[in-house]
């Protein structure tokens, strides 16, 4: 996993160098070679400078998928600045929390966005995205500044689902050293397409997808956003080898498939990687026999990217394990009492990582209280097979505990989505007179499907102890999802406790 590249931009200009008239990026219609990328990011950089940005500076980028947020990245590790990347789906109200925290000099930012953008930044710090590819005055940005692996790279704040954003800072180190992980884990070769339907405003799209396959001179078809439809055109049209997505993601897919009776050929996709959420067997399983094609689970945080990864090579990984321990990491899994858990035992996850959480921007004591000797807390628990597989099986802070009991949701969610009336499921709990909290499933049914709660309860009693059942189905058209994809269980509990007032 080492790697001789110290800094973001020497990544590109590594791979730009050996591969300079292969294709780098393709988006809607339009085809960047390596060489003509590293033009850009250069001329990028001389944009930041010419805006008053400079070594240690932080700029922001909003927009929807498109090449110029690859370029920013780049551009600003040449110069030694630190860029912002946020996700276009963020409100007003987040992003000017993000600017204002950051102290960002400037706000680059694209047309879908211009409302919410005008409300965040003054109109003297906002600039079109486009204009980080316009020419400019400064004609070079002279010598490169020395950057230290250790200089801050990127800060990304976090949805804030659970209050105000935090914002990760990672360095130079911690984004080379991912590369190099990620792509030891899943043998990512320049004759690779990355299909990347993610979004750049977070790291899994920016730099697990695509800056990773951008360093081993592969191909990135970036899509400007999700579509299910397009993305299985995608996948068609341009031989798509790999893919990441969050499980709707490829839920999405496959229902749009199944009710369309489409047929479509993935014979030549290696490897389609799940994360940000557990990945319900019953999804895998109806992929698998849809398609063709094997779902393989991944498992990082914003702080703390690889952890664990099923890799190229690995054929049969066990059922919902979230995969081996992937080059660079290490982690511990520990009881209530600080003590190390034995294979087969599930505790709290501690971690280290290639690219691990330099700190929290102006939070000295939240990052402090993160971590333990070292060890960054996940809040996740998990358990270790004796081949060395590690799966995730829920959150401490989501265990329902009824009566003394403990639920954990996933496990629910795993048995209901198993129901061939139910598309997609999530468990949350709920305050209780008696057991103090019980769990409460709310289920969305697939297409012409009408399954009745109490079918429902009664398939869960034929799989799950009768204290984990839940005695409450809400049916929904939808569930709520949050910025990144995933199921919003804060959502759910607020619709729950609405329809009880």
């Amino acid at each position: 996993m080492p790697t001789s590249v110290s800094t973001v931009y020497g990544t590109i200009k590594v791979a730009a160098r050996a591969h300079a008239n292969a294709p780098a990026l393709v988006y809607e219609g339009r085809t960047t070679t390596y060489a003509e990328l590293l033009a850009h990011v250069d001329q990028a950089a001389r944009q930041l400078r010419a805006n008053g940005i400079g070594y240690g500076d932080m700029f922001a980028l909003y927009a929807q998928n498109r090449p110029e947020i690859m370029v920013g990245y780049y551009a600003a590790a040449k110069i030694g600045a630190v860029m912002v990347p946020i996700n276009p789906n963020m409100t007003a109200s987040e992003v000017r929390h993000a600017v204002t925290h950051c102290e960002a000099k400037v706000l680059f930012h694209d047309a879908l966005v211009d409302e919410a953008a005008a409300e965040a930044m003054p109109a003297e710090k906002r600039r079109p995205v486009a204009s980080l590819l316009e020419p400019c005055a400064i004609a070079d940005v002279g010598p490169e500044p020395r950057i230290g692996q250790d200089d801050d790279a990127v800060v990304v704040y976090t949805s804030g689902s659970t209050g105000a954003p935090k914002a990760i800072v990672l360095s130079h180190r911690s984004q080379t050293n991912v590369l190099a992980s990620l792509t030891e884990m899943w043998g990512i070769t320049a004759r690779d397409v990355l299909l990347v339907g993610l979004p750049l405003g977070y790291l899994y799209g920016l730099s697990t997808a695509s800056a990773a396959a951008l360093k081993m001179g592969a191909k990135v078809v970036l899509m400007r956003r999700f579509h299910p439809g397009e993305a299985l055109e995608a996948f068609v049209s341009e031989r798509a080898t790999v893919f990441h997505g969050v499980p709707t993601m490829f839920a999405m897919m496959l229902e749009y498939a199944e009710q369309r009776g489409l047929d479509v050929d993935l014979s030549h996709v290696r490897m389609l990687i799940c994360a940000g959420a557990p990945l319900p067997e019953e999804l895998k399983v109806r992929f698998a026999k849809r398609f063709g094609k094997e779902i393989r689970n991944y498992y990082a945080l914003s702080e703390c990217t690889p952890v664990f990864g099923v890799y190229a090579t690995d054929e049969y990984p066990p059922a919902g394990a979230a995969g081996r321990l992937a080059p660079g990491a290490s982690v511990r899994i520990i009881d209530g009492d600080g003590r190390d858990c034995a294979d087969g035992g599930a505790g709290e996850l501690l971690v280290k990582g290639p690219a691990l959480v330099k700190r929290y921007h102006k939070e000295p004591g939240l990052t402090a209280a993160a971590f333990a000797d070292g060890w960054f807390k996940t809040g996740d628990v998990a358990c270790r097979d004796g081949q060395g597989f590690y799966t995730i099986t829920g959150r401490i802070k989501d265990i329902i505990i009824r009566g003394g009991a403990n639920i954990v949701p996933s496990e629910v969610e795993s048995v209901l989505a198993r129901h061939e009336a139910v598309q997609a499921v999530a468990v949350i709990g709920v305050p209780d007179r008696i057991f103090g909290e019980v769990p409460v499933a709310f289920v969305v049914p697939r297409a012409g499907a009408k399954p009745t709660p109490e079918a429902l309860i009664a398939y869960g009693e034929t799989a799950l102890a009768d204290f984990k059942v839940p005695r409450t189905v809400v049916l929904l058209d939808e569930l709520p999802l949050g910025q990144t994809g995933k199921v919003d269980k804060k959502a759910l509990l607020t619709l729950w406790t609405a329809s009880r007032t």
